[in-house]
């Protein structure tokens, strides 16, 4: 059965590239092509795709948020996110719903791997995303031993509050806030603010 797949990226080359390693790689592929993320959405509303491969920075991009659109619109169709962006970013497009992410340097073979594996698989992760990932649920993990009042602490901190902002907001004893942020560094295994800011980032 021929799969459908809509390249979306504003950049000529790139979309001439992309369809012919499809064509070159693959049989009963249908390629169709979207210069704006406008255009993505009316050729989704009209016709079905089996896949989507989108580029982050298309004109009238909403960055991560297209992946909801696009499921809400198209809740079949797999998107697969062909950027220039690096993979640390990834996760924040896998959490709204991508089903790969792919970086345009990658060689074609790469490129190939990641559409086969769609297809078979319903998703591509590389083995960096897969670390990303890992690290991201570790960290999660970690926020989730945390108590009530911990937590409170840790969101405090992370929001620019010394001890005796924190000790007046949750009526405290300032010294019992020092108890409460070693425990959560502790818990975190982290030793500065800076540390702590990465974490609050990630998982917001």
């Amino acid at each position: 059965m021929t799969k459908k797949i809509l390249i979306a990226d504003d950049h000529h080359v790139v979309r001439i590239g992309t369809a012919m390693i499809l064509e070159k790689n693959f049989n009963h592929f249908e390629v169709d092509f979207a210069e704006t993320y406008d255009e993505v959405k009316q050729k989704i509303q009209s016709e079905k795709y089996d896949l989507v491969i989108l580029d982050i920075e298309l004109p009238g991009s909403i960055f991560k948020s297209m992946v909801k659109e696009i499921k809400a619109i198209a809740e079949e169709t797999l998107i697969l996110i062909f950027t220039s962006y690096k993979e640390n970013i990834a996760l924040q497009y896998i959490e709204e719903g991508a089903n790969g992410f792919l970086n345009k340097q990658s060689d074609p073979e790469n490129f190939v791997k990641a559409v086969e594996a769609l297809f078979k698989d319903g998703q591509y992760y590389t083995p960096e995303i897969l670390n990303e990932l890992l690290k991201g649920n570790k960290k999660r993990k970690a926020i989730e031993n945390l108590s009530e009042r911990e937590l409170q602490v840790f969101n405090l901190l992370a929001k620019g509050n010394g001890n005796l902002e924190i000790a007046n907001a949750l009526d405290i004893e300032e010294s019992t806030v020092g108890t409460y942020k070693r425990r959560v560094y502790q818990k975190l295994k982290i030793t500065n603010l800076v540390e702590l800011l990465e974490i609050y980032s990630e998982i917001h």
